[in-house]
This record gives C-alpha cells, sequence and structure tokens, in this order.
C-alpha cells in the first residue's frame, strides 16, 4: 500500500512521518516543494506533481488550507488518480466546503472520507490527533486502521460532511476561549497583575490557559495553531452558525481580534498572537 500525502506543512509533515515511521510507503507533495523535501530523510518518494503523487497510490490524504485548495490540488491530481481510490480529507474545510468536495469525489469516482482532525504541532507530531471521520460505513474499518498510526482516537460521525461540521463545534470553543484569554491576559498586564495565579486550582482554571497565556505574557508565539487558520475557522462556524440558526456573535468578536493579529503581520504565528489584536499598538 502506497499513501500519497498532498500538502506537507505544520500538519501534513506530522502525519506523513508518523507513517513512515509505521513501515508505510509515502509519496508526498507540495506546492512549495522545499516544505516536502526535509521528509525524504524519513524515507518518503517526493513527487514533482500531484499527479506523481498520487499515481497508483491508495489512499490520497489532502492536508490543505481550505476547500479551494484541496479542489484545485485534486483537479491537478486528476490524472494520475484510479477510480475507487480512497480519499481522506483531513483538512479543515466547513461544512459548505466538505459538500462541495464530496461533489467533487463523485466526479472523479472517488471513495471520499470527510476526516477533519483535532489536535496541533505537538499531538499530530506524536501520532495523538483526534480523526473527526465521516463517510461510507463500508470503509469505516479501513479509515481506523490507517488512522492507527497517526490518531490516539477516531470518532465515527456518519455520513460524510458531519466530521466537517463537528470541528467547527470545536472550534468554535477554540478561538472564542484564546480570545477570552488574550481579553484577560492584556487587561491584567495592563493593570500590573498576573493573571494564571488568580484562577489557578480553582473551577475557572484551565489546562488551555495554562499554556497559552504564558506565551501570550512573552509576546512569544512558537506556532501550533497558526493565527492565520484561525482566523479562516473562525469564519466558517460563523456559517455553519447561520447556516443552522445559531448566533455567532461570540465567534464573529473572535475572528474579528484574529483578523487584526494576521494584519498586524502575526498570521503565520500562534494564535496566542490574538493577544496583539487586543492590546494598543505600540
Amino acid at each position: 500500500m502506497t499513501l500519497a500525502v498532498l500538502g506537507t506543512g505544520i500538519m501534513g509533515a506530522a502525519v506523513a512521518r508518523n507513517w513512515l515511521r509505521a513501515g508505510r510507503e509515502v509519496r508526498v507533495w507540495n506546492r512549495t516543494r522545499t516544505h516536502a523535501e526535509p521528509l525524504a530523510a524519513d524515507g518518503a518518494i517526493v513527487a514533482d506533481s500531484p499527479a506523481d503523487a498520487v499515481a497508483g497510490a491508495d489512499p490520497v490524504v489532502t492536508m490543505l488550507f481550505d476547500d479551494a485548495s484541496v479542489a484545485e490540488v485534486m483537479r491537478a491530481a486528476a490524472p494520475g488518480l484510479a477510480p475507487g481510490t480512497l480519499w481522506l480529507q483531513l483538512s479543515t474545510v466547513g461544512a459548505d466546503g466538505a459538500d462541495h468536495l464530496a461533489g467533487l469525489a463523485d466526479e472523479l469516482g472517488l471513495v471520499y472520507v470527510d476526516a477533519p482532525v483535532l489536535g496541533t504541532r505537538g499531538p499530530a507530531e506524536q501520532g495523538k490527533l483526534h480523526v473527526l471521520a465521516s463517510g461510507p460505513e463500508d470503509v469505516r474499518g479501513r479509515v481506523e486502521e490507517l488512522a492507527g498510526p497517526i490518531a490516539a482516537k477516531v470518532t465515527w460521525l456518519g455520513e460524510a460532511g458531519r466530521g466537517s461540521r463537528t470541528k467547527l463545534v470545536v472550534n468554535s470553543w477554540v478561538v472564542t476561549a484564546t480570545a477570552a484569554l488574550a481579553q484577560s491576559a492584556a487587561l491584567a498586564d495592563a493593570i500590573g497583575v498576573d493573571f494564571l495565579p488568580l484562577v489557578a486550582g480553582g473551577a475557572l482554571d484551565l489546562p488551555y490557559a495554562q499554556f497559552k497565556v504564558p506565551l501570550m505574557q512573552r509576546r512569544d508565539y512558537p506556532v501550533a495553531f497558526p493565527a492565520e487558520g484561525a482566523a479562516k475557522d473562525a469564519r466558517l462556524v460563523g456559517e455553519l452558525a447561520a447556516a443552522v440558526g445559531v448566533d455567532s456573535s461570540v465567534v464573529d468578536a473572535a475572528r474579528g481580534l484574529l483578523d487584526e493579529a494576521v494584519a498586524r503581520g502575526f498570521g503565520e504565528d500562534d494564535m496566542a498572537a490574538v493577544y496583539e489584536a487586543v492590546r494598543s499598538p505600540e
């Protein structure tokens, strides 16, 4: 079995390495080839094009920024795709994006599994992602087996598209919690008190706060979840909320702050850089 991994950013490179460590043959492609080439040292075959990467491969895995980039790459891969190939779509593409890609899979004759992942750089590198899988029941066992080297948990959610919708539920919490932490940390810093000891050990304490607030206080944002990606996900959450009749004002506010952080040049930094949007520019 040969896996083709299209997209070798933070997450794509991590899952490719874990499949390689598990003894799988892996071909990789990335729009910027230099981002894929380090995987050759781990045993990956670096392809020159999406079509070269997927030729004879099954499954094909996509881990790209959004549905438009996934669709563009899969159309470029089409000459190398065999009918009936399993397409494991791990990118966060939103509800409409997942449905759009399901239609593309039908057009290309592929077996489509919508399976975005929960987790950032650390869990991805450790093979401890949580895969939110949705698709045809008859490939469930195969998908769960494939996920073994990359995930600590697979949740099967039914028909394709439910994985992407469920991912947005979790990301609504992630982006709003991070924005709320930034607000509290910035306010505490402005009046000269330390925020974390105020909540440590009590019902208001969160492990997530213990991890993110020190980054904000140091204004040092090593990337685990890029702010640009978080802003995109906040937009997708708002779109889903509007579609199902749920108010999106909280996530919209978080999105505004994330967009501001991106505009200030922190798009490739960790989403904790939303702290920069709460503070006044210096």
